[in-house]
């Protein structure tokens, strides 16, 4: 049986360890992100270029509708304040890519499937941890039978390329384990 004095000495070396831990992580949320002490983010308006590369598909809205996807995840996923300038973690940069190409042919040499592709730009800076800055791109698809337009999927197709891509910037800037 433990004396009194070797349960104190247990509870303060298990208290210990787990205020260095907690302490060694930096601030978490349930969504897994370390914020550390960063309180406000900035995200820039991400111009689209992608209309000025041939072969891409003009996309009115495009730029808008994902800059706001990309502050709405990262506001709902952390407790930092968005702001229009001079945020602790800023997020900028451009579509660079928005084209639909055929995937796959039938025995007429036309198109059975086709896929949207989007390609954003993205540069990370972390005012208060500057080696987690980041330039890269991130891009994803969406595939849809060759019977459908665009324009009839584009709701659903924006939807899918929006929250994969704005979670694959997230975890990159703010998923730090």
């Amino acid at each position: 049986m433990l004396d009194v004095r070797k349960m104190k000495k247990i509870i303060l070396a298990f208290g210990i360890c787990f205020l260095g831990f907690s302490q060694s992580c930096g601030v978490y949320n349930f969504s897994g992100a370390s914020t550390g002490t960063a309180e406000s983010v900035e995200v820039k308006f991400f111009q689209n270029y992608a209309d000025q590369s041939p072969g891409s598909t003009i996309e009115p809205g495009l730029d808008i509708d994902f800059t706001n996807a990309l502050q709405d995840l990262i506001t709902n996923l952390t407790s930092l304040n968005l702001t229009g300038s001079g945020g602790d973690l800023v997020y900028e940069g451009e579509i660079v890519e928005y084209r639909v190409s055929p995937m796959s042919a039938t025995a007429n040499q036309t198109a059975a499937q086709n896929r949207l592709t989007m390609t954003v730009n993205v540069r990370f800076f972390n005012t208060t941890k500057e080696d987690s800055d980041f330039e890269k791109r991130f891009s994803f698809f969406f595939d849809f039978p060759d019977v459908e337009l665009l324009e009839n999927v584009k709701g659903e197709a924006h939807e899918v390329l929006f929250e994969r891509i704005t979670q694959d910037i997230f975890n990159a800037s703010l998923a730090d384990w």
